[in-house]
């Protein structure tokens, strides 16, 4: 289900014990339309992440750890100036639509006591964060400001009065009494009644009707209505395999039941967290995307105009005959001549037609089909080690496009790093400090026999696993010929199921993870080498064995313990 006003009703009864009370002591925006708000209360911190992300706007408290920007925008340090250090006092959802006003105090540069609204508008598209003076009512800033041109409701502009924004009107759940609810149901069909409440989205209202069907009464309607205050959370899948989170349990709806949590809360943050992080890679990595494309495409046409070029120079020969024949029957071409058609002594004797330079003489013309020959051939030996450069290069791109694939948000950067280095990409003025590699940047898994696997998600850190974390008796894992991770099993002696499940991992941190039949190969560490001067995750091997495996996400991601 969407974020809808019910849903937003169950969410805040789970954040506001939590967060009401806290000192508010840092802001962040680690992506365009995401905002971090770190609270202290009783000696604890808690993350509170606001997205007005169009496609699925939220708001829950995260345990994620999300990088800080080194650079603030404009609204960032706005909030910074006016609601850093500031207490908040309450939470409140505007009737049941999806708004959500937290209300603030703070003081002023002159010391006076001032109230301020951060208004959490979750509506698709129109989503926004606005920062306005609750006594006055005028916006201070905003995340998304709208031109009046493209939004002709309201203005939406630091200094203009805060509206809300057209809502529905409807009837409010919370609120309707039993006295209310028998007229209501005196006037109204049950459909009728449903379109008539507010704040409910398709499922909600499919939900509702299937228990005022069962039993129209005001209990069935309380029955459903009161789910709304508990804390727990369903996900469920539909039959077209799109997972769903609900506050309740429906049963009345087409899904099967995935999982339960005792907090909504909770659920709430493994729900978005795949989505959340492909968003967020997706926005991080868009500068290095284009770069590794733009590179794969100008490789590819290269190749092409190479392989043609070595096709024409293992055809060659023909220029060499052409001078031959040539020579041997000067007596017969005139000066001026541009063509002539000769006895090909290689061929019975069949005519071959030879072109001439008119500018030149005969002898000349048949000094140029030589000259050409054995330019063509002495372009062998380069236009294949050109050829082998661009299929290396082309290699080196798939891997990169593979590791942002399998990226964290935190992990664009050491790619990022990497391309600097290697020459792709402008070194910025300003370089950023690097972060030393350790265990905790890699993916971390345990084997059914409670072994552990270790996975690296780039090149950098594929490099460090393998050469200098991995001791010389683990086992390595790649997939053959294929770009993928480096896997560690940490072990001298793996059983098979070891091997097997750790190939399984490698298959699947790879480009042919969506594969059906994939060839893991697997050696000890000792016997794995990098080439001097080897791009960076380049390495050779022997000795290797292989198995082939199918890589199926939820048996492998189940085994994650990081």
């Amino acid at each position: 289900m969407a974020f809808d006003g019910f849903f937003i009703h169950s969410l805040l009864n789970s954040i506001k014990p939590i967060l009401i009370g806290a000192r508010l002591s840092k802001i962040y925006q680690p992506f365009d339309q995401d905002l971090v708000l770190t609270f202290r209360k009783e000696r604890k911190n808690q993350q509170l992440l606001i997205s007005a992300n169009a496609q699925y706007p939220r708001l829950y408290l995260t345990k994620q750890t999300i990088s800080n920007p080194d650079k603030a925008p404009t609204f960032v340090m706005v909030l910074r100036k006016y609601l850093e250090g500031s207490v908040l006092q309450s939470i409140d959802q505007v009737d049941v639509d999806r708004i959500i006003n937290f209300q603030f105090s703070n003081r002023n540069e002159l010391g006076d006591q001032v109230q301020l609204v951060l208004s959490v508008e979750l509506m698709g598209r129109h989503s926004n964060v606005i920062l306005y003076d609750r006594n006055s009512g005028y916006i201070i800033d905003l995340l998304k400001r709208i031109n009046p041109d493209e939004n002709r409701a309201r203005i939406l502009l630091p200094k203009a009065k805060y509206e809300l924004p057209p809502l529905n009107p409807g009837i409010n759940g919370f609120k309707l009494d039993q006295e209310e609810f028998l007229q209501l149901a005196k006037a109204n069909e049950p459909l009728d009644l449903v379109k008539k409440m507010n704040g409910f989205d398709r499922d909600d209202r499919s939900e509702l009707l299937g228990y005022l069907e069962d039993d129209y009464s005001y209990s069935s309607f309380t029955t459903f209505i009161e789910q709304f205050n508990k804390n727990r959370a369903f996900v469920l899948v539909t039959p077209n395999n799109k997972r769903k989170i609900f506050p309740y349990l429906p049963y009345h709806l087409e899904l099967k039941k995935e999982s339960t949590d005792s907090d909504l809360n909770h659920a709430l943050e493994e729900f978005y967290l795949h989505q959340a992080n492909q968003d967020w890679v997706k926005q991080k990595s868009a500068q290095i995307e284009r770069l590794v494309k733009n590179e794969q495409n100008k490789l590819t046409k290269k190749v092409v105009k190479l392989n043609k070029q070595l096709e024409q120079a293992n055809n060659s020969e023909g220029f060499r005959i052409r001078g031959e024949i040539l020579n041997a029957n000067l007596a017969q071409v005139k000066s001026g001549m541009t063509k002539i058609d000769l006895p090909n002594y290689y061929d019975n004797n069949r005519p071959i037609e030879i072109k001439l330079d008119a500018a030149l003489s005969p002898a000349r013309n048949g000094q140029k089909y030589f000259t050409k020959y054995k330019k063509m051939r002495d372009s062998i030996k380069h236009v294949k080690r050109q050829i082998e450069i661009a299929n290396e290069n082309l290699q080196y791109f798939d891997s990169i496009q593979t590791a942002i694939d399998n990226a964290e948000p935190e992990d664009i950067d050491q790619i990022t790093d990497e391309l600097i280095n290697q020459g792709y990409l402008k070194r910025p003025q300003k370089q950023k400090r690097k972060k030393k590699l350790t265990e905790h940047n890699l993916n971390k898994f345990r084997l059914s026999s409670g072994k552990t696997v270790l996975v690296g998600k780039n090149n950098y850190q594929n490099d460090w696993l393998t050469l200098k974390k991995a001791n010389k008796t683990d086992w390595w894992f790649h997939v053959k010929n294929i770009p993928g991770s480096h896997v560690i099993l940490q072990d001298a002696e793996p059983s098979n199921a070891d091997i097997l499940e750790t190939a399984e991992i490698a298959a699947y941190f790879s480009k042919a993870q969506g594969s059906a039949h994939v060839q893991v190969d697997y050696v000890q560490d000792k016997r794995v080498k990098k080439p001097n001067g080897a791009k960076p995750g380049f390495v050779i091997y022997t000795g290797q064995n292989s198995v082939e495996v199918t890589p199926e996400s939820k048996r492998v991601l189940t085994k994650r313990i990081n």
